[in-house]
């Protein structure tokens, strides 16, 4: 349910529209839907038009089920209905505008989080440093888009102290709207990868779409960065790049340059122990696995830091982390076999990532590999993925199967580099978890990665839920 307490006055006004009747001005909304499966007493309906529904359609039967007020194109013809309507020139701006709004309201301070990889999970470690100290929201899942992120902002309990918002996107001036309706105090880069070739062509074009989240940052905000990523430093002293005066920055990653940076990591079964530059703490652990989520948390740490959270409560807080689900999650089968389910998404730097950590991991049997189609990257995607059956060479595993047209580029690459029966590709996920099974123990290990729209999450039950 999505938490605001607002006149339908204060609604129009602050969204640029009108009420359809003045008699409802004095009413109250308690929260904002977008579905009228999930209305209640007293909320707002926000009518959208989708490729398959229309939700103008709706509005009156909204109305009727207790929607306080519907949004209402002006352009259209006002239907007859038993209820308030706020007309405005797009439901869409009305709820950005209305977020905008209330956040501003709120004085609640806002953390914006963007990047090709891991913002998910950063968005996560942030937002539990923070509550350690502070009442914290932040957004759901990754409902980080021009409409998930408005709804976010809606979501706020009125004691919200700290929000975190993710923001995504998939081109040029999408993370700059998002900006703009967040106004962040501090602003986080993950990293710059190739997720979104397909639509920015190069990885500059990517670095200058997730730098505009400093567009509206706050005067006298910080950025925090990846200061391994030498496009990051490239695109900010680019003449176009809009950013505000005084901005305050913090670099970190792995190189000794950088502001905060890691001076050691150590896997082992239950996550990462790692140690950095700047701490009096001996060590700190995550319950997550590989280097890419240090730097998360390195990233996280710096947030932290900022606001004041004291270092054995950054610790605690990430000790007992939980994260969004399908991120290098570490799964038992029943029968003893280990699965890292890293299913949520990919990109050639996630996937190079996830496989140097798999490197890293020892103490099994044998260890296998299950990769899916890497998806958006554009005219290069066969080449892109043959790079990665290439990454082989020198990783040290048992077998690679792969899931889909694209993957199986990278096991025809592969296939050089491992025996020709521990290579395979696959068009059916069922007969993909068959046949691994056939070759897997209890002791052995198993990392599943692939884009979201290939699925594997399915491939990882089969996997956990069958005896070996």
């Amino acid at each position: 349910m999505n938490v605001i307490k607002k006149t339908l006055r204060e609604i129009a006004n602050a969204c640029g529209g009108r009420l359809s009747d003045l008699q409802y001005e004095g009413l109250q909304v308690h929260a904002v839907e977008t579905d009228t499966r999930k209305l209640h007493e007293g909320c707002l309906f926000v009518p959208f038009a989708g490729e398959h529904f229309d939700g103008h359609d709706f509005v009156g039967k909204a109305l009727e089920q207790g929607a306080q007020a519907a949004f209402w194109p002006e352009h259209r013809e006002q239907p007859e209905v038993n209820g308030a309507l706020i007309l405005v020139d797009d439901p869409l701006l009305a709820l950005q505008r209305l977020a905008a709004y209330v956040l501003r309201e709120s004085g609640v301070r806002v953390v914006g989080v963007t990047g090709s990889n891991g913002k998910t999970t950063t968005k996560d470690m942030i937002a539990a440093v923070l509550s350690a100290k502070y009442k914290v929201h932040k957004t759901n899942g990754n409902y980080n888009n021009h409409i998930g992120l408005p709804l976010t902002i809606l979501q706020m309990e009125p004691e919200t102290e700290i929000i975190v918002l993710e923001m995504g996107m998939s081109s040029r001036g999408e993370i700059e709207l998002l900006s703009s309706i967040a106004c962040p105090e501090v602003a986080v880069i993950t990293n710059i990868g190739d997720a979104h070739l397909l639509q920015l062509g190069s990885r500059e074009e990517i670095a200058r779409a997730k730098v505009e989240i400093i567009s509206s940052l706050r005067e006298g905000g910080l950025l925090i960065s990846n200061g391994d990523e030498p496009l990051i430093a490239q695109v900010l002293e680019e003449a176009s790049t809009v950013k505000p005066k005084q901005m305050a920055q913090i670099r970190f990653g792995f190189e000794q340059a950088n502001d905060i940076y890691a001076t050691g990591v150590m896997l082992n079964a239950r996550g990462t122990i790692f140690t950095t530059s700047v701490s009096h703490q001996s060590s700190y652990f995550i319950p997550l696995l590989g280097q890419h989520n240090v730097a998360n948390a390195l990233a996280a740490m710096a947030v932290a830091e900022y606001f004041g959270v004291p270092e054995q409560e950054i610790d605690k807080q990430l000790r007992n982390l939980v994260v969004t689900g399908m991120r290098t999650e570490v799964v038992e089968g029943v029968t003893g076999l280990t699965i890292i389910n890293d299913a949520y998404n990919a990109s050639p730097t996630a996937v190079r990532a996830a496989l140097q950590l798999f490197d890293l991991m020892s103490g099994f049997r044998q260890k296998a590999v299950v990769l899916g189609d890497m998806l958006e990257l554009g005219p290069e995607e066969v080449n892109l993925h043959r790079q990665i059956g290439h990454e082989f060479k020198g990783i040290k595993i048992d077998y690679l199967y792969t899931y889909g047209r694209l993957a199986a580029e990278i096991a025809s690459a592969a296939s050089a580099y491992l025996p020709a029966d521990h290579v395979r590709a696959f068009q059916d996920k069922e007969e993909l978890a068959k046949a691994l099974v056939s070759v897997l123990t209890p002791r052995d290990l198993v990392l599943v990665k692939g884009s979201r729209g290939m699925k594997l999450e399915e491939v990882v039950r089969s996997l956990r839920d069958t005896a070996l």
